[in-house]
């Protein structure tokens, strides 16, 4: 039924939270800011590095503390990001499947190109055979043009899978079916209020929903 599958990054290839949030408070820390915990940093994260840091600030900051968290923040995470990120269970199985399929699978995120290039291959390595992030220079998701350049380039029906309402509105601005899914940082209701045509529980719902509905 689907021959490309495109993937989200965090929350839904890898559990990057724990990475994302410590980074994010050793901003804060260093300047002398409340910190968040892990579970406020979810409804930071999926609009991209600079949206997150806008959202982790205090209200009423300065954009000059804005550009001072940034610094920091990348800074910290470029060393630290792998201390703590992990792939989900059965999802490397799920994409050597595919793959064997002869599924194409490819990521879409709002995560800097270099942060996700480097996570991404040392996880998975080749099994996304493209990565599209920040500073590719398409404008941030829900802006489909990432996604439709995916397709141009590799053709077939596509399938778009994440964990926010952000993916869910990248695929509906490209005209391609959704998948929600749960194991991320967004929670059921977020997805469903945009209607996507499927939300999986688990990976292996998903393998149902790529691999029991092909022709």
């Amino acid at each position: 039924m689907y021959d490309l599958i495109i993937f989200d990054l965090d929350g839904t290839l890898l559990d990057t939270i724990g990475d994302l949030a410590a980074a994010g408070n050793y901003a804060l820390e260093k300047m002398g800011k409340p910190l968040h915990g892990v579970e406020e940093y979810k409804m930071f994260v999926g609009n991209g590095i600079p949206k997150l840091i806008e959202r982790m600030l205090p209200q009423g900051h300065s954009a000059s503390e804005e550009t001072e968290a940034l610094g920091i923040f990348s800074e910290y995470y470029g060393r630290h990001k792998s201390d703590r990120t992990k792939p989900y269970e059965d999802m490397r199985e799920l994409l050597v499947e595919l793959s064997a399929a002869g599924i194409t699978c490819v990521c879409n995120t709002n995560k800097a190109q270099e942060f996700s290039e480097e996570l991404i291959r040392s996880v998975y390595g080749d099994l996304i055979r493209e990565i599209a992030g920040a500073g590719r220079g398409f404008p941030v998701k829900p802006s489909p043009e990432a996604a439709n350049e995916l397709i141009r380039h590799f053709g077939g029906r596509a399938l778009y899978v994440g964990d926010s309402g952000v993916d869910m509105q990248t695929a509906a601005n490209a005209g391609i079916d959704a998948c929600g899914v749960l194991w991320g940082f967004r929670s059921r209701e977020e997805l469903e209020s945009f209607s996507p045509k499927y939300i999986a529980a688990d990976v292996a719902e998903l393998r149902g929903i790529i691999l029991g509905k092909r022709d």
